[in-house]
């Protein structure tokens, strides 16, 4: 992870970071009514909002994520919620110190904004258990050829050669106005 990038991240939950509404959306809750609660893990969790609202689902709930002041931030939120969860820092990429395997993981815009998906999605794969489920929103690029963050139709098909099987895709708008969408898959191996 380039040092600038993360500094700007870090940087901006010293104020009111633009992309942590501190709301979880609706697509999380239509997920958590339809299936059992079990492990899972927030991946890119910011402050902590859909690792409480896991927890109060009664999930077993892991979070990383790569900006350390986020992470002191969802601490304190946990604290104050009485909610155990684990959370620390890590890159999304390697995720170094995430053990074990997980039923669920949820992703409200880190992969889009990952340079090496392929890596990102050799984790992914590594800590979904078999039949385990991921949640993962995105906004796309305006030209795939593009560099920066967002999703190119490339993304979505990497993501199937990896062997995990699209459940649901529900397309529509972020706050700019961007292409984005909603992607449900399963682990089916």
């Amino acid at each position: 992870m380039n040092f600038l990038r993360r500094l700007k991240f870090n940087l901006a939950y010293f104020g009111k970071a633009p992309w942590d509404s501190g709301i979880t959306p609706p697509e999380l809750y239509e997920f958590i009514s339809h299936y059992k609660a079990s492990c899972a893990i927030d991946i890119g969790c910011g402050t902590g909002t859909n690792i409480i609202t896991l927890a109060n689902a009664g999930w077993q709930v892991t979070g990383f994520d790569f900006a350390s002041r986020a992470v002191q931030i969802a601490k304190r939120k946990l604290k104050k919620a009485g909610i155990q969860a684990e959370v620390f820092v890590d890159d999304a990429t390697r995720m170094k110190n995430v053990l074990g395997q997980f039923d669920f993981a949820l992703d409200l815009g880190c992969f889009h904004g990952i340079e090496n998906k392929q890596d990102y999605l050799t984790q992914l794969t590594r800590i979904l258990a078999p039949n385990g489920f991921w949640l993962m929103y995105g906004f796309f690029k305006p030209e795939a050829h593009l560099p920066g963050p967002g999703l190119a139709e490339a993304d979505i098909d990497l993501i199937s050669a990896r062997g995990l099987t699209l459940l649901s895709r529900k397309d529509g708008f972020d706050k700019k106005e961007r292409p984005s969408a909603w992607f449900l898959y399963q682990n089916l191996k």
